[in-house]
């Protein structure tokens, strides 16, 4: 069994800020505000993340608004488009599954792992409505991905798109392993999923990964006119029939990597590189002991 109460996918100061696999219950101080504001103007429902100070981070709550937003704005018949963005200076800063992943079997655990992802993906997949993001600030990781899954992106100057999946040695997820090609070219794709890039918000309309950028005070007013054009063009939900036999995969390749030698590894590296060598030795530990514990996973 796994013992380790919690690891930490980078921080905010390293490789994927405030994103987090825990292994253990996530324990949190009642909101005082909606995690998630909603309003709705001339057919267009505006879903705004409210948790600034944690960067928009999506922690299982907010993920739960979030995703029971979407699916209730799909059902709505006075909504025929929805905005996605964010409160203060972030987009959202990445995935915490923090209450998600309970301590048990490695079996267990990858099997929540998988069924978690696959799930976060499907919301934006299955949404019925035409989707816009309005991405405030930075992006990372599965809030990149998912933005992509949408019929499309606008973006604020303050803008960056960060998807750090070859320096965490997890395959990539939210199907950017042929969404992203198909989106800017083979090219643009490896230098973001592999080779570290972090696209402005200038760089990623130039790549074709975002359809325009605009002041940050003026993108609110951006987005709607946008969302209302395609209302008025009678725009529908696209997307591509194989993205959901992908998300499967990249799903499980993506259980299987948060277990893995390598993962373990990286994340002993860059906790030991920020002198944080108490919570690098546990890592050491699980890594030297995956022969033995991964000797439970069936996968």
């Amino acid at each position: 069994m796994l013992a380790l109460r919690t690891i930490r996918l980078g921080s905010v100061e390293g490789l994927l800020p405030a994103s987090r696999l825990c292994v253990g219950r996530y324990k949190s101080s009642e909101a005082k505000e909606p995690m998630v504001l909603s309003s709705t103007k001339n057919g267009v429902t505006t879903l705004t993340m409210n948790n600034p100070k944690r960067l928009n981070g999506w922690t299982k709550p907010m993920m739960d608004t979030l995703f029971a937003k979407i699916e209730e704005a799909g059902e709505d018949t006075a909504t025929k488009a929805l905005i996605i963005t964010g409160k203060g200076t972030y987009y959202c800063a990445g995935v915490n599954l923090a209450d998600t992943i309970k301590p048990g079997h490695p079996q267990k655990l990858w099997e929540e792992i998988y069924v978690s992802n696959q799930k976060l993906f499907n919301t934006f997949l299955d949404c019925p409505k035409p989707v816009l993001v309005a991405a405030n600030g930075p992006a990372i990781g599965a809030s990149v991905t998912s933005a992509t899954l949408c019929d499309g992106i606008i973006a604020a100057e303050s803008a960056t798109f960060n998807t750090p999946f070859a320096r965490l040695s997890i395959p990539p997820e939210g199907c950017s392993s042929v969404h992203f090609q198909r989106i800017m070219g083979q090219e643009n794709a490896n230098k973001m999923l592999n080779d570290g890039w972090i696209p402005t918000a200038v760089e990623a309309k130039k790549a074709g990964f975002v359809l325009d950028v605009c002041k940050d005070d003026e993108l609110t007013d951006k987005a709607q006119a946008l969302a209302e054009k395609w209302i008025k063009d009678g725009k529908k939900r696209e997307v591509a029939p194989d993205l959901k036999a992908v998300n499967e995969k990249e799903s499980r390749a993506l259980a299987s990597a948060f277990l893995s030698t390598g993962f373990l590894n990286a994340q002993y590296e860059f906790l030991k590189s920020k002198g944080k060598t108490q919570t690098a030795n546990v890592f050491w530990a699980l890594k030297a002991t995956r022969p033995v514990w991964g000797l439970f996973l069936k996968q």
